[in-house]
């Protein structure tokens, strides 16, 4: 016999090559609804001399739904901002668990004297009928073996339903392209973006930053990024009575099919003014004189005549496209990107430059101030998860919630370095406080800050040191044009796929109860249960009521 250890432990468990951290899982029966994904992990320390590879094979009756990766360790040299809470698993630079890849020709790698993981996925798809499926997992090296994983997966007797709020993790397809070195709109552009989208929806992203114009986000002052604008200017003539603008939405149009046969349900369009503060246009190319050339900008005054009066002019146009597009109902705009009370009055004559024509449309902004929907300026505001309580004292009819890199204390967030539990808690708390929505940043933001220059992100996970380790981008770009999952990622979406259970058990027994399954232990944005047995628990007591109380 090999010398070699392993145990099974749950999704949230982030394994560390020395072992911190690791937690076997008590309960081997795992349980779901169809049409969510069930994970687990199989932790293994090699202990002999040399390094060698590991084979791993699958039996069960539901064999084919079964998928199996490896957990890569990815460096982390800004794990943490150094005002933090207690409960981060480190706080110095190093290698933690993170990308999951898929398995190397040779098998899974086995290095001695580390412990790793390995990534299992258990798809409860619609043709499983309900019952319960034994999985065993033999794990082999050079045809010896070196141990059986079992677990038996439970399927309930019913569907998991569509998340029933927006879910967006900001799309920056101008860092694709940049880093697989394709033409924007080419065909390889495309291929590229509908992979990078077909994986966020895959893991509860229902909705999708739209850059009708190049979003004027985390750029310098008088820097810009890649130009990805999906609609085509053409300046038709200009002078003292004003400028006439004809536009182009095949890109667009283009843009929708896509995002809609892969599953997206809203649309979120770029911001048309700059970030943190609205007092400039976003970049905008045109076609004038026969050349392509910027119009708009740094340089542009966001309340000056010639930007109010093309989007007087852009703004028609664009809500036509969107209802000949069917999608008008579905459709978010954004004024501009956490503004601060001293960027009232800029943000104020923003909005007032737009609100007739948006009047009908829904708009949302990152924004913690109250007094930006106190005084009418967002009807969706969208506000920081630490800087909550006044919007929960005075609850607006429509609340969004999001974090970032500055919601680092005591607070959920996906941060590599924080446990798993502090990610998944989300779903529970999004329900618990019925919020409309849920916004973060970083889908795929593979620049250093303020968009400097690109970075390698198997290389840099915090934007160059500007964010704690894992805020700027949830998957990888991997080979070929298609993403790399991370822990982090399937974390979200297990946490919205509570959202939905959650969701599923109200309709059966009441939401008064459900709270009380919730509410067994103190659950709030800053106080919650610091271990992942709270969140295991709830799930086989929600889908246990769910399977009592019946639905189909």
């Amino acid at each position: 016999m090999m010398d070699f250890e392993s145990k099974i432990v749950s999704s949230m468990c982030k394994v560390f090559a020395d072992g911190s951290n690791l937690k076997e899982m008590k309960e081997t029966k795992l349980t779901g609804l169809r049409g969510e994904t069930l994970s687990f992990q199989i932790a293994y320390r090699w202990n002999e001399q040399r390094k060698n590879y590991g084979t791993i094979e699958v039996s069960s009756p539901i064999k084919e739904k079964v998928r199996i990766r490896m957990v890569d360790l990815v460096p982390c040299e800004y794990p943490c901002h150094p005002e933090r809470d207690k409960g981060y698993l480190a706080v110095t630079p190093g290698l933690y668990p993170d990308r999951l890849s898929e398995l190397p020709g040779p098998g899974f790698p086995l290095i001695a004297g580390q412990w790793r993981c390995l990534w299992i996925d258990l798809a409860v798809d619609d043709d499983i009928k309900a019952g319960e499926y034994p999985v065993t997992l033999k794990l082999q090296s050079e045809g010896r073996p070196l141990c059986d994983a079992q677990i038996t997966c439970a399927v309930i007797d019913a569907a998991l339903p569509k998340l029933p709020i927006p879910f967006t993790e900001w799309f920056h397809s101008d860092c694709l392209a940049e880093y697989y070195q394709v033409d924007v709109f080419s065909d390889k552009y495309w291929k590229i973006v509908k992979e990078f989208v077909t994986a966020a929806v895959t893991h509860k992203c229902n909705m999708l930053l739209t850059p009708i114009f190049t979003p004027p986000l985390d750029t310098e002052v008088g820097k810009e990024r890649l130009t990805v604008q999906l609609v085509d200017v053409t300046v038709l003539s200009s002078g003292p009575e004003g400028t006439q603008y004809e536009f182009g939405f095949s890109n667009l149009r283009k843009w929708v099919r896509m995002a809609l046969e892969c599953g997206v349900e809203y649309f979120e369009f770029s911001h048309l003014f700059s970030q943190w503060g609205a007092k400039a246009a976003p970049k905008i190319m045109a076609d004038k004189d026969g050349i392509r050339q910027r119009i708009f900008g740094w340089e542009t005054d966001a309340s000056g005549r010639e930007y109010r009066e093309f989007l007087h002019q852009f703004l028609p146009a664009l809500k036509k496209e969107l209802d000949l597009l069917g999608i008008a109902d579905k459709a978010y705009f954004h004024i501009s990107d956490e503004p601060h009370m001293d960027h009232l009055d800029s943000y104020r004559k923003a909005w007032e430059t737009v609100a007739g024509e948006l009047k009908d449309y829904k708009l949302i902004d990152a924004l913690s101030d109250y007094d930006f929907y106190q005084k009418g300026l967002v009807q969706n505001p969208v506000c920081a998860i630490d800087e909550l309580n006044p919007f929960l004292e005075k609850r607006p009819e429509h609340l969004w919630v999001y974090y970032c890199t500055s919601q680092c204390i005591d607070v959920p967030n996906h941060f590599i370095v924080l446990p798993g539990y502090r990610t998944r808690i989300l779903g529970v708390l999004l329900y618990k406080y019925q919020l409309n929505g849920f916004l973060h940043w970083g889908y795929n933001f593979y620049h250093s800050e303020l968009s400097h220059y690109q970075i390698n992100p198997y290389q840099c996970t915090d934007a160059a040191g500007a964010f704690p380790s894992g805020d700027p981008f949830l998957v990888y770009p991997g080979p070929d044009g298609k993403p790399e999952n991370s822990i982090r990622q399937v974390l979200l979406a297990e946490a919205m796929s509570d959202y939905c259970a959650l969701t599923a058990l109200e309709n059966l027994i009441g939401r008064e109860k459900v709270l009380e399954f919730i509410n067994e232990e103190p659950v709030t944005f800053r106080e919650f249960p610091q271990d992942e047995t709270y969140l295991l628990k709830l799930r086989q007591k929600v889908n246990k009521a769910i399977a009592e109380n019946g639905i189909g």
